[in-house]
């Protein structure tokens, strides 16, 4: 027996109503991001702790931010100093007027290059004084010296003083032919990716992405990684600048690696009751909560609820950290827009309780709730 339109009407109606009743006794301050029922979405799991956005949180957050950079920068700002030599350094020797100990040493035979190579042959290994893997140097009539650590000045007067028992006030000449001892890797949005020498150069942060070529267009210059035995490091040149620190202080190690992020993983995402859902690219490094929604064409007055905006983090936790606006205050505007974005944040503007309904009812009558409306307006 079909159903008659008067009665479907009576029954979107009946529902309407309680679902009505329902949103004046709905408590606004539970998460509605991934559902009304949290606990049975998540098989049992704890449902996540929602902070609400205030100008003390706001504060909060500033000072925190600020503090953490001040700490990370102070690790990797140092004076440059003079190269010192390593395991795997090259030295070219000459004492001036001793002929005989103009021959360099040379070190282990390359392997051949094979046919493909002009000639057929193989390459002559290049000459010099090898620092073995203990910082060790052999020279004639000096014996077996540890060069490891010291500068090319250093290293040079001390080889003066061994062979000074057999030359009379030698005049030497010592300098690192072959920078081999130290490296530092920049991968991500460069133009030529890999392994770079540390030299008698600095290798500060801006001679390290120099040297890699420099950084694409579509690499993100606030998102940078420095990455030191083991720990993390976020720079932000915009930042830099604007705190007055220059990037050329920014000292790079043996064993660095510089990751230049790409500018798709600054995004920020907003979904829900927003006129256009869309992914949003950050601005050197930075997006307000109330740009974000005002790139998405803000929320929708017919089903957002302003009193329900959440912000969902990843963070270490096992739980994602969120945080909950209510816009309907008249000092929403101002708090959105001190409220600073992270990277892969998501923004969830949640609908209203009777848009709830109406989308369930239709679900539940989905042609025939609409032909039951459209004959209820009929005379």
């Amino acid at each position: 027996m079909p159903i008659s339109h008067k009665f479907l009407l009576n029954v979107f109606i009946f529902f309407v109503s309680i679902g009505m009743l329902s949103a004046c006794s709905t408590n606004t301050g539970s998460f509605s991001g991934v559902g009304r029922n949290a606990d049975a979405s998540n098989n049992g799991a704890e449902s996540p702790v929602v902070i609400s956005i205030t100008n003390d949180l706001i504060k909060s957050q500033s000072e925190q931010r600020e503090q953490q950079t001040g700490q990370d920068l102070k690790r990797l700002i140092a004076i440059p100093k003079p190269y010192v030599i390593g395991p795997g350094d090259i030295l070219s020797i000459v004492v001036w007027g001793h002929p005989e100990l103009v021959a360099s040493a040379m070190i282990a035979e390359l392997p051949a290059l094979g046919s493909s190579q002009i000639g057929g042959g193989s390459e002559q290994p290049p000459s010099g004084f090898v620092v073995d893997h203990n910082g060790l140097l052999q020279y004639p009539y000096a014996g077996t010296m540890d060069v490891s650590g010291l500068t090319e000045i250093e290293a040079r007067d001390l080889l003066a003083r061994k062979i000074s028992n057999f030359i009379n006030k030698p005049n030497v000449t010592l300098r690192v032919q072959s920078y081999r001892s130290k490296r530092v890797y920049v991968s991500g949005e460069v133009r030529t990716p890999g392994l770079f020498s540390i030299n008698d150069i600095p290798m500060t942060l801006v001679e390290a992405l120099n040297r890699a070529g420099g950084v694409l267009p579509t690499g993100d210059l606030s998102q940078i990684s420095i990455n030191r035995a083991g720990t993390n490091y976020q720079i932000n040149f915009s930042k830099l600048v604007q705190t007055g620190i220059d990037p050329e202080s920014i000292l790079l190690a043996h064993g660095d690696v510089v990751r230049v992020f790409s500018r798709d993983e600054s995004k920020v995402f907003v979904t829900g009751e927003v006129i256009t859902p869309k992914a949003l690219t950050m601005h050197d490094g930075r997006l307000t909560l109330n740009e974000a929604l005002g790139e998405s064409g803000g929320i929708n007055p017919l089903s957002g609820d302003t009193r329900q905006i959440y912000v969902v983090r990843k963070s270490t936790a096992v739980r994602p950290t969120v945080f909950k606006l209510d816009a309907s205050s008249s000092s929403a505007l101002a708090i959105a827009e001190s409220f600073e974005l992270n990277p892969r944040d998501m923004i969830y503007v949640a609908p209203t309780s009777l848009t709830d309904w109406h989308r369930t009812i239709s679900l539940i009558f989905p042609g025939e709730l609409s032909a039951a409306i459209g004959a209820g307006k009929q005379p």
